[in-house]
């Protein structure tokens, strides 16, 4: 996604160039300590708990973007072993595989390891890296423009190819957009080798590629300023509705979520190995699975926090959709057969 421009980023923003570059920050034995933080450019979190974390140890956090994730993991692949980083997050399990293999990670897992979801307490990678958060993506549809024009939503994503939807929905390029991305994998994990006829189904009924997220939901999607009424998002865009509603607020969103055939994304933090501060290192992995910081992850973007027991917002409580059975496939299938599907996808559509 996500909605959180507004929201304030953190410690001294660079480039990604300098990841092929290996110098390292300060080392552990000099002075105060800074750790650089590689994140996606969607990576927020509120300043004062950066503050206090600085206050509490004496480490200051510099974030360092990568563009999104493709790229941010892309570039830590080239850097392994010299990393001008130290820490990373935001790599998410269909990425993850290819870091691994890459041997991108030191082993280290957060301390409070033991306090993430049963469900995602043994998705480390083998000690290699932490869960933090995680989101359903999935098809997002404007209750409105369905109510104005009496036509039912669908209830699966098997109907997306029927003629009463047709050009109806947009989708976004897989190649470039990681909701995209997760939603080609959603498809291959429901229909296995028939992946590509839905595609061509889909195709044939009018389907809309957009090449982000961004331009899909906020310029082509009907409940923004689009004339489609759906498209792949999030679980948790309802209520991201509703916080950035300018006032008076809107009681409740306008969209809905069709919680069949969406995919399970969870987004980690790992231990960047070659790092010259490998304990303060390990610190901001603790420091971002820690209470404070997961508290604050559902509101600046717009996922779930990996760690039990974290109350969530009400607008969270209340309009994010809850997705049954979430759909996922192993990282190591999507890193073995990304190129070949990504490849095959853009005949289909003829992209």
């Amino acid at each position: 996604m996500r909605f959180h421009a507004s929201k304030l980023t953190i410690g001294l923003v660079v480039s990604s160039g300098i990841l092929l570059s290996a110098c390292s920050s300060n080392t552990e034995s000099s002075g105060p300590t800074t750790v650089r933080l590689l994140a996606h450019d969607s990576f927020v979190v509120s300043q004062s708990l950066v503050d206090q974390f600085k206050k509490d140890t004496g480490i200051t956090i510099e974030v360092t973007t990568g563009g999104d994730a493709g790229s941010m993991v892309a570039g830590a692949v080239l850097a392994s072993g010299s990393p001008s980083a130290d820490v990373m997050f935001g790599i998410d399990n269909t990425l993850l595989s290819k870091a691994v293999d890459a041997d991108v990670f030191s082993s280290y897992t957060a301390a409070d390891v033991n306090s993430i979801v049963p469900s995602l307490r043994e998705d480390t990678a083998g000690g290699l890296v932490t869960p933090i958060d995680y989101g359903d993506v999935c098809i997002n549809i404007d209750d409105v423009w369905f109510a104005k024009h009496h036509l039912a939503a669908p209830t699966n994503i098997d109907q997306l190819t029927s003629k009463q939807y047709k050009d109806l929905l947009v989708v976004e390029d897989p190649a470039s957009s990681s909701p995209g991305l997760a939603f080609l994998l959603a498809t291959i994990a429901k229909y296995g080798d028939g992946w590509t006829k839905y595609w061509e189904e889909l195709n044939a009924n009018g389907v809309k590629v957009s090449g982000s997220w961004t331009d899909a939901y906020e310029s082509v999607f009907s409940a923004s300023k689009g004339d489609r009424p759906m498209v792949v998002s999030y679980a948790t865009s309802p209520p991201a509705e509703i916080v950035y509603s300018e006032a008076p607020k809107p009681s409740k969103p306008s969209t809905s979520v069709l919680t069949e055939g969406c995919y399970r994304q969870v987004e980690f933090a790992g231990v960047l190995r070659g790092t010259q501060n490998e304990a303060a290192a390990q610190k901001v992995v603790d420091w971002l699975l820690s209470a404070p910081v997961q508290a604050d992850v559902p509101l600046s973007m717009f996922v779930f926090p990996a760690r039990s027991g974290v109350p969530l917002p009400k607008v969270f409580t209340k309009f994010a959709a809850q997705v049954p059975k979430p759909m996922q496939l192993p990282a190591s299938d999507v890193n073995s057969h990304l190129n070949e599907w990504l490849k095959t996808w853009g005949q289909v559509m003829g992209r």
